[in-house]
């Protein structure tokens, strides 16, 4: 299934301009696709990508093509779809089965049609596309030899499913290597989910007292990006260590539901649901802005905000007003969803270099593995994760010290030192 035909060839070109653009800002990607082009590891390897159609994305679809695979792509966000992207996608000959915007139906019939590309390799952000695998379509399983995951709450389910021993095939946690999450989680994240809101209202943070619910990676980011531009952040957490951290990190830490009756801009990245509850929304004050940036659109509770509200109307194209009882009005966000796509592009494209990279050679290694790993989730290779942080060092003309043969000697030993 193709929603485009690029009979809008200006929109295909713009969207070759813009992937060319971040991928000049890709330069471990382009060096992975030049020896690809030579080596075509992945030759004649199917795989089905649900992803969020972006300019980063097709730069890492353009890179396994040079590598021999045979590419289909769906979204992993019905709001993250870049239709220009998408266009010149299709236009360059990898089938995408995705539109900006598409219903909950149209979204899963999307996943299903890249499905039936019979994969030998599933790439997912999120979990959408392996889950609808496992549960109506496992005869399409038959000929997968594994998969990657990108993010922190489809890594979540993955496990889930291990653990209840209904994984059929090896799973890469491509988000737990370090080259991933402590860059793209952290710094990507953080910068536009705050260019997402900003873009969304045009709101001026500083003054602002801005409420991060989740104190993980992501909400690190989204913390620190706010407060560097004057906001004062509170922290909500369920964990005592990472409240703790929050603390000593400077931030104030508190329960949400003391913490919404302060907050004027509310945040969640947490991967949980109803962190935004009816009680916390029955106690902010007027004008309280709500966004997420967390996986799905379930954190804030959008069914009890609605059932609060006695009308709602769209204000700005990612900004709906929620008008409650009382004539308090809540603010809502990029329909709840993903506010860094939603509303804005998405993580730079440099802090995706290092992530996709990972993707890359997770595919190449999973190929050379084909029959001897066993179902489960495994982490991303150290030789992998290594090899993606020293590209990327020499990327950006940085060299290191070396250990000399002495200190590795020492480092390896356990008599006491001299």
């Amino acid at each position: 299934m193709k929603n485009y035909d690029v009979k809008d060839l200006s929109l295909a070109r713009e969207g070759k301009l813009r992937i060319d653009w971040a991928g000049k800002e890709m330069p471990v990607v382009r060096l992975i696709s030049e020896r690809f082009g030579k080596e075509t590891p992945l030759a004649g390897v199917r795989i089905s990508a649900c992803l969020h159609i972006t300019t980063e994305t097709a730069n890492l679809a353009l890179a396994l093509r040079e590598g021999g695979a045979e590419v289909v792509l769906c979204a992993s966000n019905p709001l993250s779809t870049q239709d220009d992207v998408a266009a010149a996608l299709v236009d360059y000959g990898i089938p995408v089965n995705a539109i900006r915007g598409e219903d909950n139906k149209t979204y899963y019939k999307h996943i299903i049609a890249a499905l039936k590309h019979k994969p030998h390799i599933t790439m997912d952000d999120g979990a959408d596309l392996v889950s609808t695998l496992h549960k109506d379509y496992t005869k399409l399983a038959a000929n997968v030899i594994g998969g990657t995951e990108e993010t922190t709450t489809g890594v979540i389910r993955l496990r889930n499913m291990a653990k209840a021993g209904k994984l059929i095939y090896p799973i890469i946690a491509v988000n737990d290597a370090q080259t991933k999450h402590l860059f793209d989680n952290r710094y990507g994240t953080g910068q536009s989910t705050i260019d997402g809101i900003t873009r969304a209202t045009n709101i001026l943070w500083a003054g602002r007292k801005v409420v991060v619910s989740g104190y993980g990676w992501c909400g690190k980011g989204i913390a620190k990006r706010a407060q560097g531009l004057g906001a004062h952040v509170i922290i909500t957490e369920v964990q005592p260590i990472p409240a703790l951290e929050a603390a000593m990190d400077g931030y104030r830490v508190m329960p949400l539901i003391k913490a919404c009756e302060m907050g004027d801009v509310f945040i969640t990245a947490t991967g949980d649901m109803n962190v935004i509850d009816e009680r916390h929304i029955s106690r902010m004050k007027d004008g309280a802005i709500l966004a997420n940036s967390g996986h799905f659109n379930v954190e804030i509770n959008i069914p009890a905000l609605e059932s609060l509200a006695k009308s709602k109307k769209r204000i700005r194209s990612s900004v709906d007003e929620y008008t409650l009882g009382d004539g308090r009005r809540i603010y809502l966000l990029g329909e709840g969803r993903l506010i860094n796509l939603a509303a804005a592009e998405g993580h730079p494209a440099s802090v995706m270099d290092m992530s996709f990279a990972n993707q890359a050679l997770c595919l190449e290694y999973l190929t050379k593995m084909k029959g001897q790993l066993k179902p489960a989730v495994y982490p991303v290779p150290e030789e992998i994760d290594q090899k993606v942080g020293r590209l990327k060092l020499a990327s950006m003309n940085i060299t290191i010290d070396s250990l000399t043969r002495e200190q590795k000697e020492y480092l390896q030993s356990w008599e006491e030192g001299t």
